[in-house]
């Protein structure tokens, strides 16, 4: 009996063994498809533009500003495709490209990918701006007075299901900007309303406006929006265009 318990033990023990290196070269697999050789480095205000190998082919990819040489071979995890982007900094517009949600010159093992920009050290400070979605707090300062026939943000929140591919006009005070990302500026803004906990409304436009302006956008509501990488929004304004802007005061 001592001897056959003795086998067994072995038997388990190896077992474990083998299980663990599988485990190990499995995420070492993993982690080696998902790596790249630098060709060329196109630096811009924000990011690092990065034409690159990878399995025989070549791809653009955009990552935070950095450092980064030629010859360079980096492991990557989270990437968001982005088709026709055009860089402003560049005047450039890439067929494909993908944005990255973190880099590291050794494996990436066992890294979800949350949201973009949630791994700022193995990515040397993480995506710029708005790296995944933004949680803003209630600007306790915003509170607009409104006519019956303006739409709150509250209302839109809590009438979704009836704003939803619609076309309205909203004014609110902007309480966050993120500037050309993804080919949009992202913007969002308060009206001084609240729906369970929701009174943060993001805006994406090509129109730009700066924290503390009182603006009234013209966009669509989309509900349930998946960018990918981070970017899910149960309530989001797109193409919006600015329609009346009251600049902030600002002190001299």
């Amino acid at each position: 009996m001592k001897i056959f318990a003795l086998m067994v033990t072995v038997l388990m023990f190896a077992s474990c063994v083998k299980n663990k290196n599988f485990q190990n070269a499995e995420n070492t697999s993993a982690a080696a498809a998902n790596m790249f050789e630098v060709k060329e480095v196109v630096q811009a205000n924000n990011y690092s533009y990065l034409r690159v190998a990878e399995k025989g082919g070549e791809k653009w990819v955009a990552v935070s500003k950095q450092e980064i040489n030629v010859g360079d071979v980096y492991y990557y995890e989270g990437s968001l495709q982005m088709n026709q982007f055009h860089s402003k900094d560049l005047d450039r517009t890439f067929d494909v490209i993908f944005f990255l949600n973190q880099i590291s010159k050794t494996p990436i093992v066992a890294v979800g990918m949350g949201a973009m920009g949630g791994s700022a050290g193995a990515m040397g400070g993480g995506m710029p701006a708005h790296a995944g979605k933004v949680n803003v707090d209630q600007n306790s300062a915003v509170k607009l007075e409104k006519s019956s026939e303006e739409i709150s943000v509250a209302q839109i929140f809590a009438n979704r299901a009836d704003y939803e591919g619609k076309e309205i006009e909203i004014r609110g005070v902007v309480v966050k900007v993120n500037k050309e990302v993804m080919g949009k500026n992202w913007i969002h803004i308060q009206d001084g309303t609240n729906d369970n906990a929701n009174f943060d409304l993001t805006v994406t436009s090509l129109d730009l406006a700066e924290v503390d302006d009182e603006v009234t956008f013209k966009g669509k509501i989309i509900l349930n929006k998946d960018f990918g990488a981070g970017y899910f929004y149960e309530v989001i304004m797109e193409e919006a265009k600015i329609v009346t802007v009251k600049k902030a005061i600002t002190a001299m």
